[in-house]
């Protein structure tokens, strides 16, 4: 039964006014897939929120996410940016249902794009919107158009366009477009070629919703038959579209479809905190294996080392210290004894003298260091003895160099985060400068390995430490 708002009671004008005011203005809930805010909704409350936006002319951009889309997302940088800067984002197909069971998300309906279609059309028919088809072969477009004008035969069309157009041509098509006073643009040109178009000349546009509906128009057109229902039902649609164009899509299904899976595993486990456990778990063993490993090869230079340090003034072979580890924790941290015993009473009156800019005490002529204290330092020797503190679980072999609780009263919230892992025998910038570098550069750079830490980058800082000991640069 159709509507003429026209006939209608002003009472009942009124309301259907403030409802459909409220859904343009409603936030929609939405989950996070793939770092991607995505839309739960039915497909009547998506498709009367989006002719309301169209309504109350509120600029909105919408977007589908299927499979192929995650695909291209993961190798394309300016399609994220595309799809980041969308309004509304809806998921479309089994495969989004799929990575929102495996990351144990909450999912709404199926939004996609050919179902949405027909609801669109049939809110926008009672509520007076136009419509404007963009994309497909020469007149591809028009056919669909002429399809739902059959079925709401009130429906307003602002016009239709093929999407084969040149640069030269565009400016006159978004001119009509923009002249057609339409106030829903439907954009069908495929991932991600519309939704890169769609940004990239939104402000050029006077429409307040704008879609990106990939191959919508074959639908509806005829031009391409849509799986029976029965398929549909059952999340299969992908195969049917497989064995209606075998050859332009067997590497988008066949392929595509693993990879998906592959996307929709590694991000599930990341959500979940799997990845997280099973990252920790690895580099824990890697640190109790080669802090035993290197205990039980370099014990020789462990007693050689003690005896020269013993024999030069008498004193304990051991600095210990009390240094702020993970989330702010305190430690006992070893070393081999590089000063004098009155080192820690002399620093005060040497602090003016540092020659490192920011919190960190440095010199490179201490005098408080010892010749056997500055031999080992030259060849980070005395840095050792932390291989203990690896196997009490205190540091690791890989992480932020531990922090004096002094200079940890003295950081600024952005330093906090070096607090946020285990500290590390070596790191990042111990192989690329060491004292050389600024702190605020060491800042970055520990921050920076906390967020993208791996069992790679941990072996790859390793075999780094080696060359960097012996070239000895920036060790004092």
């Amino acid at each position: 039964m159709k509507h003429d708002l026209a006939s209608m009671p002003a009472t009942i004008q009124s309301e259907s006014f403030v409802s459909d005011l409220e859904l343009a203005s409603r936030t929609a809930e939405t989950t996070d897939l793939f770092g991607l805010p995505i839309v739960r909704d039915t497909l009547d409350q998506a498709a009367q929120t989006i002719v309301a936006r169209a309504r109350f002319r509120k600029r909105t951009i919408v977007n589908f996410i299927n499979a192929h889309c995650i695909n291209t997302l993961m190798r394309d940088p300016e399609y994220v940016s595309s799809v980041e800067a969308s309004d509304l984002i809806l998921p479309d197909g089994s495969g989004m249902r799929i990575a929102s069971k495996m990351a144990q998300r909450p999912f709404g309906e199926n939004l996609n794009g050919t179902d949405l279609f027909p609801e669109i059309c049939r809110h926008a028919e009672a509520t007076g919107q136009s419509i404007f088809l963009l994309g497909g072969a020469p007149g591809v477009a028009q056919r669909a158009a002429d399809t739902m004008q059959a079925t709401f035969t009130d429906l307003r069309f602002a016009g239709t366009a093929d999407g084969y157009f040149s640069a030269d041509e565009e400016e006159h098509l978004i001119a009509r477009i923009n002249q057609s006073g339409v106030d829903l643009l439907f954009v069908g040109f495929g991932v991600p070629l519309q939704e890169n178009w769609i940004a990239r000349v939104k402000d050029r546009l006077n429409v307040p919703v704008i879609l990106g509906v990939g191959g919508l128009f074959d639908y509806y057109s005829g031009q391409i038959a849509r799986a029976p229902k029965a398929v549909r039902a059952i999340g299969c649609e992908w195969a049917w579209r497989l064995a209606m164009e075998p050859r332009r899509l067997a590497n988008r299904y066949l392929v595509g479809n693993a990879v998906f899976l592959t996307h929709a595993l590694a991000h599930a486990l990341t959500v979940r905190g799997i990845a997280a456990k099973v990252s920790s778990a690895c580099k824990r063993a890697l640190d109790v294996t080669g802090a035993f490993l290197a205990l039980a090869t370099l014990l020789p230079l462990f007693l050689l080392v003690g005896a020269a340090i013993r024999l030069e003034d008498r004193g304990p072979i051991f600095f210990r210290q009390l240094r702020i580890g993970e989330d702010g924790r305190s430690f006992e941290m070893l070393k081999f004894r590089s000063m004098y015993l009155d080192a820690e009473a002399r620093r005060t009156a040497l602090l003016d003298q540092s020659e490192r800019s920011g919190i960190c005490f440095k010199m490179r002529n201490d005098p408080r260091i010892t010749r056997i204290g500055r031999l080992i330092r030259r060849f980070s020797v005395d840095e050792l003895p932390q291989l203990i503190n690896v196997l009490r679980g205190e540091m690791s072999l890989v992480g932020p160099r531990p922090a004096l609780g002094s200079e940890v009263q003295a950081y600024s919230n952005p330093a906090l985060k070096r607090l946020r892992g285990k500290p590390g025998i070596t790191c990042i910038w111990q192989v690329s400068g060491r004292a050389e570098i600024p702190f605020k550069q060491q800042l970055a750079m520990d921050v920076a390995y906390l967020q993208r830490q791996s069992l790679l980058t941990d072996v790859a800082i390793l075999l780094r430490t080696i060359p960097a000991v012996i070239s000895g640069r920036g060790a004092y």
